[in-house]
């Protein structure tokens, strides 16, 4: 299982440049590729998320390793059965109609993605018939995520899930909200189904809202 921990220990450190190798070298040692992505790559995410919350390491470090492990899951693709990349289910993404923020929303992606989702960004400034849309053109989505960045685009998210709310694949979502100033209260009020205050709280939330 040596190759398994050096992957883990190059995704947790953030070493993009060698993961490439070091997953290619535990393919060809024979581990199991679903292993590599779940014990090398998804559970150092873990670990990273964790320590991001508990304040150990800042975003930077959570985006380095992110991008670690997007490199490492390039080399895995082709070996993993068809879907295990995108097992945990499919999720909408982007932040809403009047604001341009990117970054919170770039790095929960690339956290959803290391927690096994297959994520469809819809950007910035999304009006809210496109989430819908995103929906419609893809049925087995199973998580929206939208974001509001500025208290000025509140109202926007608001607008956003009111229009989801009331869509006839309703039941068949979680909406999942977030944003520096949203809080569980605003969430509640607009209806939302999650709030989450960071990136590994918010991959962590998704699953255990599809389980």
């Amino acid at each position: 299982m040596a190759g398994i921990q050096e992957v883990h220990e190059l995704v947790a450190k953030g070493k993009a440049k060698l993961i490439a190798a070091a997953v290619q070298e535990a393919l060809d040692a024979g581990c199991d590729p679903t292993d590599v992505l779940n014990k090398g790559m998804i559970s150092a995410m873990d670990e990273v998320g964790a320590k991001f919350k508990s304040g150990e390491i800042f975003v930077p470090e959570m985006l380095v390793a992110a991008r670690a492990m997007k490199k490492g899951v390039e080399v895995l693709k082709p070996h993993l059965a068809s879907g295990v990349a995108g097992a945990a289910g499919k999720v909408v993404i982007g932040t809403v109609a009047g604001d341009l923020h990117d970054i919170g929303k770039n790095l929960v992606s690339m956290m959803l993605e290391s927690a096994g989702f297959e994520v469809i960004d819809l950007g910035v400034d999304v009006a809210k018939e496109k989430f819908v849309e995103a929906v419609e053109a893809n049925p087995d989505v199973k998580i929206v995520c939208c974001s509001a960045l500025l208290t000025t685009t509140m109202p926007s998210l608001k607008d956003t899930v009111t229009l989801l709310n009331g869509a006839p694949f309703r039941s068949n979502i979680k909406i999942m909200v977030g944003g520096a100033p949203i809080t569980q209260a605003f969430a509640d009020e607009i209806g939302a189904d999650a709030y989450t205050e960071d990136a590994a709280s918010c991959a962590q939330r998704a699953k255990e809202l599809v389980a």
